[in-house]
């Protein structure tokens, strides 16, 4: 009884009525235009003029054209399970808020204490970016300063205490937590300086290109370090290496689901503002690290600086400055957009009580959540001064990248899932009695797995899609540990190897057989993930992959964020939760017959956001 208890309080959800998801408190504002130019704001800068150089120096060479390409694939996949939750929920809270309202509780928890990761370091690894490409552009003075002043020998962490970043960080928090606006106009201009430094650089690029840099021999390459030379210096393994790195350089995008209350129009403009941004956004990307690797030997970029420097070596060296006001700009909008999102997640999170209430109350005076903007800015800041870039993008990667398995894990789950167990949260289809009792009275065979006896979706298909999802996220795991750490054997074709990979990749696939079959809801929506359940399941596959190709210490710190995140949701958050309040499990209402039993749902209070932050307002923070 008390764990029954304890397993519906885990998966209970936030309810929103039809009025509350059409009506919203704060200011519908933002254009479509607008979103995309956030989003490309947000995302286009650390990667294209730090990461991308490091990338190509240490993990793929020529090859980190293909790592963009596959993290590309990795984000567009989620951008689309996005796009489908913005279209049934445009609220503010993102993915946290999709998936309170739609999934449960638990998972909601989970997926937003890895959006709080993924901003907070990415407000961090942005700081470090600007700190060490401004570092470059004066002959690295301040690294040589601290180093020689203020070394740390300490394994896992930064060579020097980086204290340009940590105050760059607080300035943002200050800027932040006291009402200074991000403005949608001067994003907009910045983004417009950016992309502009993006043309010159490709044109200009094209006229010092040498091929032979694609396809360097052993002998060519100068350190032994630097690989084998060619286009995939540091083989497939290499690459994708680069790929989990470079999935780094796209995270930012999500902010534009984060507007679903201040958006005109969110169901069409969401989907479109997310798609567009990451098209320009790998556009830009891939020309640019062609470039970069075409005008000069991989093994001799740049680590902090590699676009100005290659252009200095061929003797551009007006170009520098170029593209130091593109950097300057794509920096900058970059540092904001990584924090743009913050409060409102805060703000999510606190309001519902999953965390400290405290990390939520907005300041009367300047309308932002000024506790919980304080405390991520400072964390933020003493990660930026403490922890290197590498580090700090291997971090956000793994958080990230799991938020977005969850996310598309959720969206598989909602396409099939019973149309009465949505009736609770949203209004999507109505069934009547005789349909809802006999739902009750299904029993399970193993002919339903591939011939179930309804053109709807039950409570009997609901729960064979979600074991089916459960056990193909488990083999999808497992195939892909087996294909990273089995890797050797598989290129040397031993026979073991490749009949092990073939069954463990034919597990997976037998699930999704049995989830195809299974009927989907019918509910209309604005936007759609196509391909269903393939692009979810495909999704959940690369974001795995690219997970468990970081390194074990970045799993570690991980680890460690994650058990300080659950000990705060079920030390606290569980109890203090405003469906915990008004919480009634079913079990506690007596049941008078079988049919008033199928009427009785798990009762909840429907959240009230209250006071509002309004990013439209110039007299209210972002």
């Amino acid at each position: 009884m008390a764990m029954n208890r304890f397993v519906h309080r885990l998966m209970r959800k936030k309810v929103l009525s039809d009025s509350d998801i059409e009506e919203s408190n704060l200011d519908r504002c933002l254009t479509t235009v607008d979103l995309v130019g956030l989003g490309i704001g947000s995302t286009l800068g650390a990667g294209l003029y730090v990461v991308a150089g490091q990338v190509a120096l240490e993990n793929a060479g020529p090859a980190v054209t293909i790592s963009f390409l596959v993290a590309a694939v990795a984000s567009a996949l989620a951008g689309m399970c996005y796009a489908e939750f913005a279209a049934r929920i445009p609220r503010a809270g993102s993915a946290y808020v999709y998936s309170y309202v739609t999934i449960g509780e638990f998972m909601a928890f989970v997926i937003g204490w890895n959006l709080v990761l993924e901003y907070v370091i990415g407000t961090a690894s942005v700081a470090r970016g600007w700190s060490a490409y401004f570092d470059s552009l004066i002959d690295k003075k301040i690294s040589k300063f601290f180093n020689s002043t203020m070394p740390m020998h300490i394994d896992q962490l930064s060579e020097y205490p980086d204290f340009f970043a940590f105050g760059i960080t607080l300035l943002l928090t200050v800027l932040l937590a006291f009402g200074v606006k991000e403005s949608a106009r001067f994003n907009n201009i910045f983004t417009v300086i950016n992309l502009l430094v993006v043309l010159y650089v490709t044109i200009c690029g094209l006229f010092k290109l040498d091929w032979h840099n694609w396809n360097l021999s052993q002998e060519e390459v100068c350190y032994k370090s630097a690989g084998s030379g060619g286009f995939m210096p540091f083989g497939f393994s290499g690459m994708m290496a680069g790929a989990a790195t470079c999935f780094y350089a796209f995270v930012g995008f999500d902010c534009v689901a984060t507007t679903g209350e201040e958006t005109k129009n969110p169901q069409r403009a969401i989907p479109i503002g997310i798609i567009v941004s990451l098209l320009v956004i790998f556009l830009s990307y891939f020309s640019v690290s062609a470039i970069i690797t075409l005008m000069c030997p991989y093994f001799l970029l740049d680590r902090d600086a590699a676009l100005p420097a290659v252009f200095e070596r061929v003797g551009w060296g007006v170009a520098r400055y170029i593209i130091t006001a593109g950097a300057v700009c794509g920096l900058s909008t970059s540092l904001l957009g990584a924090m743009f999102p913050l409060p409102r997640i805060l703000y999510a999170m606190a309001g519902d009580g999953v965390i400290f209430k405290i990390m939520g109350k907005v300041s009367p005076r300047f309308k932002t959540p000024v506790i919980g903007t304080a405390i991520s800015g400072l964390f933020a800041g003493l990660m930026a001064m403490l922890f290197n870039l590498k580090e700090l993008v291997d971090m956000m990667s793994i958080g990230t990248l799991l938020a977005y398995t969850l996310v598309g894990i959720s969206v598989l789950i909602l396409r099939y899932e019973a149309d009465i167990n949505l009736l609770g949260s949203m209004s999507v289809t109505k069934m009547d009695n005789a349909e809802r009792l006999a739902t009750k009275r299904e029993t399970f065979s193993p002919r339903k797995l591939i011939f179930p006896d309804t053109k709807k979706p039950t409570l009997l298909t609901s729960l064979v899609t979600k074991v089916s999802v459960a056990f193909l996220c488990l083999f999808i795991a497992a195939f892909s540990a087996f294909v990273i750490f089995a890797s050797d054997h598989l290129e040397n074709k031993e026979a073991w190897a490749i009949v092990v990979a073939i069954v463990l990749g034919l597990l997976p696939v037998a699930c999704l057989v049995f989830i195809q079959c299974q009927p989907q809801s019918t509910a209309p929506l604005a936007f759609k993930v196509p391909f269903v359940p393939y692009l979810p399941a495909i999704s959940a596959l690369v974001n795995i992959y690219l997970m468990l190709k970081l390194s074990a210490m970045t799993w570690v710190r991980f680890g460690v964020w994650m058990l300080i995140g659950f000990i705060i949701y079920f030390g606290y958050g569980i109890r203090n939760t405003k469906q915990e309040m008004n919480y009634v499990h079913p079990s506690s209402i007596e049941e008078t017959d079988e049919e008033d039993s199928m009427q009785k749902e798990t009762s909840y209070r429907p959240s009230n956001y209250g006071t509002t932050i309004n990013a439209c307002d110039t007299s209210r923070g972002s």
